[in-house]
């Protein structure tokens, strides 16, 4: 099994060379797909000799399934540049290398946040399907939340190991992307014709806290995850503030 890693990157000066040095031996190609990043991310990238390919931003699915078409290899490893292979999941991956056995591959994702593995929270176990084959598999979904379809009469087999995620290194941070998706997410509930009550902004952000920070057991991740469900709860409210506001103009 051949196999290329793909990553899409604006910014990612902080993250990238960890990120391809930890695919370096499992992937046989690897693929920067990078939105005209202003910080060193192309030069990095050049450095350590990777494919490094420039195109306008147009979503996460479109840049997706843009880059798997660049792909020369018959299996794409799709990572994030925020992520990293650790030794165990590399492991895995290397096996695969030499099998002949051709399905699709799941990751445990293990996330990083402000410095401290979160294990509980609702963020661990987070699986996700990031090795499949080229040939019939793409990505689908506008604006936020891109899925992957892949030939229904694969398999989905989880590997060893993690992946590891560095997520947030500031509750600013945090913040500021939880916010980017919710403004997206009310953007695509917009245009799907969802509408939000008066208290639902108020209802839905209790409703998050009390499930990550107590039936989740984010208490388990101490401060952090009392951080991370305030914080999930706040974006919450500016979704569906932002969902009525949208309503509102479009009347």
């Amino acid at each position: 099994m051949k196999i290329t890693a793909t990553i899409i990157t604006f910014n990612e000066e902080r993250n990238i060379e960890r990120c391809i040095r930890s695919v370096e031996g499992v992937a046989d190609e690897i693929i920067v797909l990078d939105s005209w990043s202003t910080d060193r991310t192309a030069e990095i990238c050049k450095s350590l000799g990777v494919r490094f390919e420039l195109r306008k931003w147009e979503g996460y699915s479109e840049s997706k399934n843009y880059v798997n078409s660049l792909v020369s290899s018959d299996y794409i490893l799709s990572l994030d540049a925020d992520e990293a292979l650790d030794e165990e999941l590399k492991i895995a991956a290397l096996t695969l290398k030499n099998e002949q056995s051709h399905q699709v591959y799941a990751v445990n994702r293990l996330t990083n946040y402000c410095g401290k593995w979160i294990k509980h929270s609702g963020w661990y176990p987070d699986v996700k399907v990031r090795l499949f084959p080229k040939e019939g598999s793409y990505w689908d979904g506008a604006i936020v939340h891109e899925e992957l379809i892949f030939p229904s009469e694969l398999k989905v087999i989880r590997l060893n190991g993690h992946l590891e995620h560095y997520s947030y290194y500031s509750f600013t941070d945090h913040r500021a992307r939880a916010d980017k998706y919710s403004q997206l997410t009310a953007q695509k509930m917009h245009t799907a014709g969802k509408k939000a009550s008066i208290l639902k902004p108020y209802l839905s952000a209790s409703g998050r806290f009390v499930s990550m920070y107590l039936f989740k057991v984010g208490f388990l991740d101490g401060k952090m995850g009392f951080k991370i469900a305030q914080i999930s709860a706040q974006s919450n409210v500016f979704k569906y503030k932002e969902l009525r506001r949208l309503n509102r103009e479009n009347k």
